[in-house]
């Protein structure tokens, strides 16, 4: 019998969860026996005699990301055998005390090949019977698909067999050692761009010798009357042209029309074959290039985004300078490093891994984690993050994660497994080919049969009218219909500063209801700004200014620069001091005119006043602290010559953007910051925004980009950080602040604000609107068309020449309507 701690550890719910609380506390007792785990109800327990206080355990835990609460005041008794009974996440019974396996049963695969939510649903299909559609999970954004119970070779083989009938190729995905298969996936991805560029060279090859050869006049009158062929280069050239476009598109239509289930792949080769078929050779070139040029973007941009979550991890140096029970110093691999190891952090350098200080003070810049606007002091028994960069003064630190599991390590995978539940939404121009192409074939074969058969019709008009179908059914129109006016809203979109990746990120924004918002970079400009002046003891402000940057004249430090930049604002004349010493964690010392003068932190204010204590001066640093500010005092020996409130500029015109985006019918505007409550709130009733939610870590702001996507739908992230790429991932749609955007930010986003401008955000859900009502402009005039004439010829009624006709027309004015939205700018609402 033994007397435990019982703590409701939110976030506590799995296997996986258990593993990363043992980590952070087995090295503080010593002993893995003295805790015990119930993840069904999210209980942990620590043994009363464990040596470790329940604050200590609080904290640990929260080190992890999750919060830990004391449930039980006094210490209870329960049977250990009892206890150490729980539930995984598959809810099967596991002995508390084991090391619990990460589903040592799940098999993680390399898919190539797999660039979009069509790939995936193929792969659904094909490999979905093999081994139990439950069984199956995708991470788009990495090419990777896990299978459970999948521990025999002859399971492994039969789902390689089932990728390769998907048209991708498999291979078993290990860390590190995949780099085979990624240069042969780099070198189809060249392969591809090199084709699609040389459709398009071919095509306008072929139209110019088309052109030089007949006259323009001709060449038009050609495509309406198909009286004659183009030339026999005009032709080859064409030929070329498609035989490029189509050779990554072909396989996956002919595997559709196996399978019996069309998709755009097949659709856009049916379009280049009526095309051919009735000798419209410059279309069907022009439909096959369009068409593959998407698709090269497109892989094009997941490629990209690949990369940038590979790139996370440089961010955290390689090595890490240990301190071995002999007291000998060393660098050793972050790999190898294990939990609880001792960490010397020198002045400047990154913190390698996760852990808690036990030794030095320091500032430590931690915006790539929490999104602190400035650099956060740290001492003994704080928590600092791998990839974050140590001010002046060396620290040591014992680390709490394996290099595996740092919090930045976590936000690489995050991103992945976010990326992965958000299914692609599929066009409804490729919905509607599933149905739209098996028909029209079938009506056509109806109408060259039917009337002969059961009507006495003549076999020769009736084949004729079935050719006429077939050539108005062409879906030339309704193929380009969508992608010129995606291309052209994205080419308009850029003209204004707006980087989109991709159609189908262009047409969300007009589908948002709600949206979430980081602080630092975002709302604020991203840097320190002086904010008030308050001169003491008769002095004047520039007075005040003068003297903080003359200590602060030759620093590198955030806050300094923002004192430099306010003096120069207002023309001070600035002359260095001498002898300037920095105090770590406290502030700077200098001597100006032969009189010490320094700058520091309210907690060095009672060090300089030898314990006096002055409520007037007290109060001051208490009206600026809950105005969301930081207090900077500067003093002469042992007097205050005035206090500087220094704070994250807001964004000039972000409250007007946030008023624009409630007219715009967005439902709710929320906060979501690592940075602390006081200066978010402030900020937040400046701008207007409906909620705010701070002091968030990187999985928190998920669970609250999750709660947001249940309560209203499609949701779009803006962020400009490392720490906001998981929920930018997470979210319906992601946006980046691009100038001042971490890489990982703008690459795991969907569209970046290149110009740093807020104000083009309902810009772009105004774009974004208007580019869905052309899209659907085009398709419904596209449709309409062929609806009238697939009458006409039902009735008999339809000539080829008006087939070919409003065919050829039909697809002239899609395109020009589609590029109307190229020179979309801030005139049309």
């Amino acid at each position: 019998m033994d007397r435990w701690w019982r703590f409701k550890v939110r976030g506590l719910d799995c296997q996986n969860e258990v593993r990363l609380i043992k980590e952070v506390l087995v090295p503080l007792i010593g002993d893995e026996q003295r805790l015990s785990f119930q993840p069904k109800h999210g209980f942990l327990d620590v043994d009363v005699d464990s040596g470790i206080g329940v604050e200590a355990v609080i904290e640990a835990v929260s080190t992890t990301g999750m919060i830990a609460e004391l449930i039980t005041a006094d210490a209870f008794t329960e049977d250990k055998a009892e206890a150490d009974s729980c539930s995984s996440c598959s809810g099967e019974p596991v002995p508390a005390q084991q090391t619990l396996p990460d589903r040592p049963d799940s098999v993680i695969f390399k898919i190539h090949g797999m660039d979009c939510g069509d790939e995936v649903a193929v792969l659904k299909r094909e490999v979905g019977p093999v081994v139990g559609l439950g069984n199956l999970s995708f991470d788009l954004i990495n090419g990777r698909m896990s299978v459970v119970g999948t521990s025999d070779a002859v399971h492994h083989a039969g789902i390689l067999k089932a990728v390769e009938r998907a048209g991708m190729r498999a291979e078993l995905w290990k860390d590190g050692k995949n780099s085979a298969g990624a240069q042969g996936e780099q070198r189809r991805r060249r392969i591809q761009a090199a084709l699609t560029i040389g459709s398009g060279v071919l095509v306008a090859t072929g139209f110019a010798i088309h052109v030089r050869a007949s006259g323009l006049a001709a060449v038009l009158h050609e495509s309406l009357a198909r009286e004659t062929h183009p030339p026999l280069l005009a032709m080859l050239a064409y030929s070329l042209a498609i035989l490029s476009a189509v050779r990554y598109v072909a396989p996956k239509a002919i595997l559709a029309a196996r399978r019996l289930r069309p998709d755009m792949n097949l659709l856009m080769i049916v379009a280049v074959a009526g095309a051919l078929g009735i000798g419209q050779w410059f279309e069907a070139a022009t439909v096959a290039f369009f068409f593959a040029l998407a698709l090269a973007l497109e892989a094009w941009s997941l490629g990209r985004a690949r990369r940038a979550v590979a790139a996370l991890m440089d961010i955290a140096p390689d090595t890490a300078r240990i301190r071995d029970a002999a007291g000998v110093e060393k660098d050793v691999p972050v790999a190898d490093v294990a939990v609880g190891t001792q960490v010397i952090v020198p002045p400047g350098g990154k913190i390698p891994l996760d852990g808690r200080v036990v030794a030095g003070t320091s500032a430590v810049d931690q915006a790539p984690i929490t999104g602190e606007s400035v650099p956060v002091t740290v001492t003994h028994g704080a928590t600092v993050f791998a990839g974050t960069i140590n001010g002046m003064g060396a620290i040591e630190i014992v680390t709490t994660r394996p290099a595996s599991d740092t919090t930045l390590a976590r936000i690489v995978r995050m991103v992945g497994e976010a990326q992965s539940k958000r299914a692609p939404t599929e066009q409804w121009v490729e919905r509607f080919a599933r149905i739209y192409t098996p028909v029209v074939m079938l009506l056509a074969l109806a109408v060259f049969l039917v009337p002969p058969l059961l009507l006495g019709g003549s076999w020769a008009a009736w084949f004729y009218q079935a050719l006429v179908l077939l050539v108005i059914a062409c879906p030339c129109a309704l193929v380009i219909s969508t992608p010129v006016s995606i291309v052209a809203g994205l080419t308009g979109a850029a003209k204004q500063g707006v980087l989109v990746k991709g159609g189908i990120h262009l047409e969300m924004p007009a589908r948002i209801t709600a949206i979430a918002m980081d602080k630092t970079g975002t709302l604020t400009l991203g840097r320190p700004k002086v904010v008030e002046l308050v001169p003491l003891g008769g002095r004047d402000e520039l007075e005040l200014l003068a003297i903080a940057a003359a200590i602060e004249a030759r620093s590198e430090h955030p806050i300094a620069r923002a004192i430099l930049d306010a003096a120069a604002g207002r023309g001070v004349d600035v002359v260095p001091a001498k002898a300037v010493t920095a105090l770590p964690g406290k502030g700077v010392v200098g001597t100006i005119g032969g009189r010490e003068a320094w700058v520091g932190s309210p907690g060095y204010l009672g060090e300089r006043l030898g314990g006096a204590r002055d409520d007037a001066l007290t109060l001051q640093l208490h009206r600026i602290a809950v105005a969301g500010l930081t207090g900077i005092i500067v003093g002469e020996a042992a007097s205050v010559v005035g206090l500087i409130a220094v704070g994250d500029a807001v964004r000039p015109e972000a409250r007007q953007v946030v008023a624009q985006l409630h007219e715009l019918g967005i439902a709710q505007i929320v906060m979501l910051t690592g940075d602390s409550r006081a200066p978010a709130q402030a900020i937040g009733r400046d701008t207007g925004i409906d909620e705010v939610h701070a002091e968030l870590l990187p999985e928190q702001k998920v669970e609250a980009i999750e709660r947001l996507v249940a309560q209203h739908g499609l949701v779009a992230m803006v962020g400009d950080g490392v720490n906001d790429a998981p929920a930018m991932a997470r979210s319906g749609l992601g946006i980046a602040m691009g100038a001042i955007g971490s890489d990982a930010a703008i690459e795991t986003a969907d569209i970046a604000l290149m110009q740093d401008d807020l104000s083009r955000l309902p810009w772009l859900i105004r774009h974004s609107r208007a580019t869905l009502a052309v899209i659907r402009q085009n398709i419904g005039f596209s449709l309409a068309i062929k609806l009238v004439f697939a009458g006409l010829t039902l009735l008999g009624m339809a000539s080829l020449w008006g087939a070919i006709a409003a065919d050829v027309g039909a697809s002239l004015l899609v395109v020009l309507n589609g590029m109307r939205l190229v020179g979309r700018g801030e005139r049309v609402q």
